[in-house]
């Protein structure tokens, strides 16, 4: 007879957030979880987070040719925001945790959508393909730092300083509305395209926050396990 081996013992990461809306988000998305109909599940949340990332993208792109096409960005940033925060609160609410496929296919799609809304901006025609393909590889790098972190020191890091996905996702919604109406910027005596300014603040930012964090992580492991010198 065929035996399904049982899945090893998993212990979650100590969950961290610090961000500026942390607090009222969580008791909003504990409201809302309690409230949502048990025919939606965490896995019907995650799919309209994705589907809602790449519609945004396709907003995107979508504006170069009409520039109200903007405000279907900001309607999608918005459904990305509830399909990508409430599927795991949900899960928690109704007490169907699967912390390794949680984990996994969440990040995963959020790999994917971050990829989805760079191409969306490279091909919208508001900033140049090297900025949107700098901030989607500055994007990559700081998720690959906290991905590892998550393993190597036990803590998921949702949040840096007072910065999160959800405050992102804000500044993103002004800065669309911003484009809207002024989609150039005046600096230094020279017009350029305001996205392109945002977009290179913020891959600069990511960057940064990333060695930070790679510095920080890498001194604590290091004592964390010193080097044991045999002596024959």
């Amino acid at each position: 007879m065929n035996s399904i081996a049982a899945a090893p013992a998993f212990k979650s990461a100590a969950r961290i957030q610090g961000s500026i809306t942390a607090q009222a988000e969580k008791r909003a998305l504990i409201w809302m979880a309690e409230r949502t109909p048990r025919a939606i599940t965490a896995d019907h949340l995650t799919l309209l987070g994705l589907a809602a990332q790449f519609f945004a993208g396709v907003s995107f792109a979508l504006a170069r040719w009409d520039r109200s096409a903007l405000w279907a960005v900001i309607f999608f940033i918005g459904l990305n925001w509830l399909g990508d925060s409430l599927d795991g609160t949900l899960a928690r609410v109704r007490r169907q945790q699967r912390p390794r496929y949680g984990f996994y296919v969440d990040h995963m799609v959020d790999t994917f959508g971050a990829s989805f809304l760079m191409l969306g901006l490279a091909l919208s025609g508001y900033l140049h393909w090297q900025v949107a393909l700098g901030m989607l590889i500055a994007f990559l790098v700081l998720s690959i730092e906290t991905y590892l972190a998550t393993y190597c020191v036990d803590r998921f890091e949702m949040s840096h300083g007072l910065f999160g996905p959800t405050e992102l996702r804000i500044l993103l919604v002004i800065g669309t509305v911003a484009l809207y109406f002024h989609p150039q910027a005046h600096l230094f005596g020279r017009d350029f395209l305001l996205f392109d300014v945002g977009g290179a603040v913020g891959a600069a930012g990511m960057i940064l926050l990333s060695i930070v964090a790679t510095a920080r992580h890498t001194v604590e492991l290091y004592r964390s396990e010193p080097l044991q010198i045999s002596r024959n």
